[in-house]
């Protein structure tokens, strides 16, 4: 058996919707919605188009279930690790963020960490490379991509109140 394939679909205004047959014949679906949650459904194997299961997840659900499937060394704001010995990671600043209101480059994160903020996520917009004059805010979720020791420094500067 080749390797599983996942689709992805466009849902203007809602979000994008992802399709997994697995190798039993089986379809899945996930509904990423913009505003975080996701909808997991599951399809009769009699009648692909015949949805058995659909459940709404919440953000903290659906990153729970995530957990769950991976293997067990993930750590939940592991994105992804390559062979290069880089990872990814999911850092949320706190509502008393020391950078909170403050710009993106007052934080000296590359000079300082070697780490890359590539990404911002505020509520259900991303900010995709955040240029030094980018305001951040309370509960942004920053996307950072380093080795594993940057990256850890990295959330011991964001994490300052």
């Amino acid at each position: 058996m080749g390797a599983p394939r996942l689709s992805s679909t466009p849902l203007p205004g809602i979000g994008v919707r992802y399709d997994l047959t697995t190798h039993e014949h089986r379809r899945l679906s996930v509904v990423a919605h913009r505003d975080g949650e996701r909808t997991l459904s599951a399809y009769r194997k009699d009648d692909p188009d015949d949805c058995a299961l659909s459940v709404r997840l919440t953000p903290e659900e659906a990153a729970t279930l995530i957990d769950a499937l991976l293997p067990v060394h993930h750590t939940p704001n592991l994105l992804s690790t390559t062979d290069l010995g880089l990872v990814a990671e999911r850092i949320e600043l706190s509502g008393t963020s020391h950078w909170n209101g403050r710009l993106l480059g007052e934080t000296r994160m590359r000079t300082t960490t070697g780490a890359s903020i590539v990404a911002v996520l505020r509520r259900a917009d991303a900010f995709p490379s955040p240029a030094p004059d980018f305001r951040l805010a309370g509960s942004d979720t920053l996307i950072v991509i380093g080795t594993r020791e940057g990256v850890e420094a990295a959330a011991g500067i964001l994490g300052q109140e």
